[in-house]
């Protein structure tokens, strides 16, 4: 008479319900849910109330070089892609699991509440005061932050290019006079004086472009309210 294999998972259930009953089972296991989902909630008001502080109790052994910045790197970044670094406070969009996750996994880790936490992010995704791509800091002290959590789409491979007349005032007036260099080249020879008086006729089409394309540009930025990225980086003012 052949005896019947040994099912593992019929075994365990047996042992299961000896010691404990479904309704026990469920209880237990919603009340542990519900003490992670109550933490969450606790990590998500600390980072929604964005308390602000200069430095957390990381515990500095177990903490990946990798991932620490200073903040004259985040400026730079920052200032090269026209983003902003500010408090979790004002940050708009929606904080995935996995960042509250990680949160969690340092606070345990490092025995410690984390406070301060800072987002890196375009201006469009903050709630800023009227005066694609967010990154969680922690701040660590001395103007150091640990890089806790990045998600969301990479920033366009063109963003630095594109923001690069806003970075500063000498980098607008460079490409002003390279954008009027260039519309000027497209005016044919000739088109309002003879051709014996091409380079007086290119200079002055020239610094009327200049005047034209500056104007034009100066007129959008101060309507609009806009600064330069060296300027804005860390403001939490729409147009500052």
């Amino acid at each position: 008479m052949m005896l019947p294999r040994t099912n593992l998972k019929t075994q365990l259930n047996k042992a299961k319900f000896k010691t404990t009953s479904n309704e026990e089972i469920l209880k237990q296991v919603q009340n542990v849910l519900q003490s992670v989902d109550d933490r969450n909630d606790e990590i998500l008001n600390e980072v929604v109330k964005g308390e602000t502080t200069n430095s957390n109790d990381f515990n500095f052994d177990k903490l990946e070089s990798s991932e620490i910045y200073h903040i004259d790197q985040i400026e730079k970044i920052c200032v090269n892609y026209r983003l902003r670094f500010l408090d979790s406070k004002y940050f708009k969009g929606k904080l995935p699991y996995e960042a509250l996750s990680k949160i969690k996994t340092l606070e345990e880790e490092h025995e410690t509440t984390l406070k301060g936490f800072k987002i890196m992010a375009p201006s469009k995704l903050f709630k800023l005061e009227n005066a694609d791509d967010p990154l969680l800091f922690a701040p660590i002290g001395n103007d150091y932050y640990y890089l806790i959590h990045k998600w969301g789409n990479d920033l366009s491979p063109f963003r630095r290019l594109m923001m690069w007349p806003f970075k500063t005032f000498e980098n607008f007036m460079c490409f002003v006079l390279l954008s009027a260099l260039i519309c000027t080249s497209l005016v044919p020879s000739g088109f309002f004086m003879s051709e014996d008086n091409m380079t007086t006729e290119f200079f002055l089409l020239f610094i009327f472009m200049f005047k034209w394309i500056g104007g034009i540009a100066l007129y959008y930025g101060f309507a609009k309210g806009k600064n330069f990225n060296t300027a804005i980086w860390r403001s939490k003012y729409y147009n500052a």
